[in-house]
């Protein structure tokens, strides 16, 4: 065999675990079924700018040793996430905090907009939530649900918030201070020059093959290595033999503009479902870009089918049973699992590397 480990996907999971064995020693053959290395964080120049091709991937974490060892391969300028929401026309900040309170109500102290949201949880007489839109509304009352809850996420899952579980919403971030800054950790950032000269960074050292589908190879591919690293869909591991995992998945309108700012701001949240999609990302604005050309991207959520690329896995109890049978049969197989979609798990980028530098520290020897 020619290789330590085989690492089938060459995103963020597979590119840390590489850098991380080849530090070690271990001789690494990465392998990715796309055109690119660098999964759903790759980027690409267009018109000199970084264009996020995946969605907007901005980074933040509270984990010390994850910001320590990740600018290791990059700069991150000081890039502060504070989307805005449009409702009908009305503009609010995100994520909810009083100028989002005071522009909806005109109120001016955190008392008053305390006062506000308590008069319509009190009215709303939610015990026990049951579903996203009670647990929503006991968290910031009606009228903010209505306005910038409900069809936004009815858009991003397909389905009425009454249907969805609670727990989706439980993270919402609510303020009584004018912070907009959506994320509270003390390490946020946009890499300079982009997400994949990282990724090429952490591949140095490895055997890279791209357009190489591992299971439609995997035969011959597992012969060349000693163990190997998987990090796809769990279930496409096993032709969905046990039945398919549900996931949401993504749509992206790109398109280059003959103006210098469309939008004002790197994310813009649409609420209502007047807009067919669920956000506009201007991507120059995420490195201060002051090119005469801007770029943009509509993306829209939909249901997955096979061929699409799985975004959002729908984490219900009848999923993650079927997740959990997949991978104790990956495991009994001998497959080393890592990852968004091998974990059956959304992740936040600083702990898909906080979970690949724990997996090489307790396997590689």
């Amino acid at each position: 065999m020619k290789y330590d480990y085989l690492i089938v996907g060459a995103g963020l999971f597979g590119a840390v675990f590489a850098c991380e064995a080849t530090a070690r020693g271990k001789k690494c053959l990465v392998i990715d079924k796309r055109g690119h290395i660098g999964g759903n964080v790759y980027t690409e120049e267009i018109e000199g700018i970084n264009v996020h091709c995946y969605g907007a991937h901005i980074f933040h974490t509270a984990n010390k040793r994850v910001w320590d060892y990740i600018s290791r391969f990059a700069k991150f300028n000081n890039f502060i996430n504070s989307p805005v929401a449009v409702y009908r026309g009305e503009v609010y900040n995100l994520p909810f905090n009083m100028n989002t309170f005071s522009k909806m109500w005109g109120v001016v102290t955190p008392a008053e907009a305390r006062a506000k949201i308590e008069e319509q949880i009190k009215k709303a007489g939610i015990v026990n939530p049951a579903n996203l839109e009670q647990q929503a509304i006991s968290m910031v009352g009606e009228e903010v649900y209505l306005k910038l809850v409900k069809e936004y996420t009815e858009k991003q899952w397909g389905r009425d918030c009454k249907d969805l579980p609670a727990f989706i919403i439980k993270r919402l971030p609510v303020r009584f201070t004018y912070d907009n800054n959506y994320f509270s950790d003390p390490y946020q950032g946009i890499p300079a020059g982009g997400y994949t000269k990282i990724i090429e960074k952490l591949l140095y050292g490895c055997d890279i093959k791209l357009n190489c589908d591992f299971l439609e190879n995997r035969a011959e591919l597992e012969k060349l290595a000693v163990k190997t690293v998987y990090t796809g869909a769990i279930d496409a591991l096993f032709g969905y033999g046990s039945g398919k995992l549900e996931y949401r998945t993504l749509r992206f309108e790109t398109e280059v503009l003959d103006v210098d700012n469309f939008q004002g701001n790197a994310v813009v949240n649409y609420t209502s479902h007047e807009a067919p999609y669920t956000r506009i990302i201007e991507h120059k604005h995420f490195e201060f870009g002051g090119q005469p050309k801007t770029v943009i991207t509509r993306e829209y959520s939909k249901p997955w089918e096979e061929g699409d690329e799985p975004y959002y896995p729908v984490n219900d109890e009848k999923n993650n049973a079927l997740a959990s049978k997949y991978r104790e049969m990956a495991e009994r197989a001998g497959y080393i699992l890592g990852g968004r979609l091998a974990d059956y798990r959304y992740y936040d980028m600083d702990k898909v590397i906080e979970n690949a530098l724990l997996l090489a520290e307790r396997i590689i020897k």
